[in-house]
């Protein structure tokens, strides 16, 4: 089984953040490839399916950003499933809004939300799904673009770019991180 968990806040209000863009990554999947529907466990939700030939547990922590290994770690230990075989879905600054990188360890890079994985799993070896949001241009306006809602310009790259991240999820859960950023590039009209 593998566990892939997308990284936001529960918040009602904070849905359409860029910082919550991990929740609508997993929602997406979930959506697209016909999973059980979502219910509340490991502090968390939860929603088991196929992705591919893949059994599959998708996770939303519940728990607030800074507290999300939390709620990761209870779900592996549950169902034994390795750091190897955890994939998290988060934000990232450094990339340019849709661009989509995936790599397995590395550090935290100031974000929360992994550097509580990384301290509840006791490994940073799993998978990440790095979604780019841009950066704002200035330090002190991080905070303020991370927990700001997509604007209406980036509705079109945003819609496409998770479409296209449900159509490839197979190849990304047969281990084939390059194919599946190659096939993301070609299906949203990214170049390079």
């Amino acid at each position: 089984m593998l566990l892939w968990t997308g990284l936001g806040n529960p918040e009602p209000g904070m849905s359409r953040h860029r910082h919550n863009v991990g929740f609508m990554a997993v929602d997406r999947i979930a959506s697209r490839h016909g999973f059980a529907p979502w219910r509340k466990r490991f502090r968390g939700e939860v929603a088991e399916g196929r992705v591919g030939a893949h059994r599959m547990l998708l996770l939303k922590p519940m728990t607030y950003m800074n507290l999300s290994g939390e709620s990761v770690q209870q779900a592996a230990a549950f169902y034994k499933i390795p750091v190897e075989a955890i994939t998290a879905f988060h934000d990232e600054l450094d990339l340019p809004p849709g661009r989509v990188r995936v790599k397995r360890g590395g550090g935290a890079a100031g974000h929360n939300g992994l550097r509580s994985m990384d301290r509840m799993l006791g490994s940073p070896d799993y998978w990440r799904v790095r979604i780019g949001i841009g950066h704002p241009g200035a330090k002190e306006r991080v905070t303020g673009h991370v927990l700001g809602d997509f604007s209406k310009s980036d509705q079109d790259w945003l819609e496409r770019m998770l479409d296209a991240m449900s159509d490839a999820a197979p190849i990304l859960a047969d281990g084939q991180p390059e194919l599946f950023m190659t096939k993301l590039a070609l299906l949203t009209g990214e170049n390079g």
